[in-house]
Order: structure tokens, then C-alpha cells, then sequence
């Protein structure tokens, strides 16, 4: 039995970048960029997830604030740091890749978190 059935729609994020990349690679578009882009992106999914996951455990509402605040900084400063230094060590189209890569990721990763936010609430005991 599926203990979550939105799970697939959840990481439809990873799905997508993961599926694009024979076609940027195949049109000729900066590889370095996507794959680091790419790269960035699904491991700092994973481990958002993680510690989202551990979050969601706690009962106490400090370790609940410090560990979501530390994953949505922590996971922005390595994104951006990670369009940075790709841009500065390969090309400059290296690093508008792994920007557009990354803005697109994350416009799909927040549309999808709005849409199943209603899902994730518990029903209320009245």
C-alpha cells in the first residue's frame, strides 16, 4: 500500500530536470552549466527533504524554526554559490544554465508545494 499518493507529484522537480537534460545536452546548450545545475539542485532537494522529515519529528517548535530556517538559507546560499562558481570556472553561458536550470526547478518545486499544501493538512477533530 502507498503511504503517500502525491508522492510522485512531490518530486516532480527532480523529474523534470532529470528528463530535460538528453535534450539540453543533445541542442548543443552549455553542459557544464546543466550538469552542474542539475546536480546542485537534486542533492540539495534530497537533503532539504531530510531534514524537513527530521523537522516534522520534533515536538519541540525551536528545533521546528532553526532547522526549517537553516534548510531554506542553507539550500539558497548553495544555489547561488553554485551559479557563482560555475559561471566563474567554465563560461558565462555555464552559469546562466545552471541559473535558468535552478529558477526553473524551483518555479516548479514552489507551484507544486502551493498546490498540494491543502493535501498536507491534518483534518481538523471537531
Amino acid at each position: 500500500m502507498i503511504s503517500d499518493p502525491l508522492a510522485a507529484f512531490r518530486w516532480i522537480d527532480v523529474v523534470l530536470v532529470v528528463a530535460a537534460a538528453p535534450f539540453v545536452l543533445l541542442t548543443g546548450l552549455p553542459a557544464l552549466g546543466y550538469v552542474v545545475g542539475a546536480v546542485a539542485w537534486i542533492v540539495t532537494r534530497v537533503l532539504a527533504h531530510l531534514v524537513e522529515r527530521r523537522a516534522q519529528a520534533s515536538k519541540d517548535p525551536k528545533t521546528v524554526a532553526g532547522l526549517t530556517l537553516f534548510t531554506g538559507l542553507g539550500r539558497a546560499w548553495l544555489l547561488g554559490l553554485t551559479i557563482l562558481v560555475v559561471g566563474l570556472a567554465g563560461a558565462r553561458e555555464d552559469g546562466l544554465t545552471a541559473a535558468i536550470l535552478i529558477a526553473a526547478a524551483f518555479t516548479t518545486y514552489l507551484i507544486t508545494g502551493i498546490a498540494i499544501r491543502p493535501q498536507r493538512r491534518k483534518p481538523s477533530s471537531s
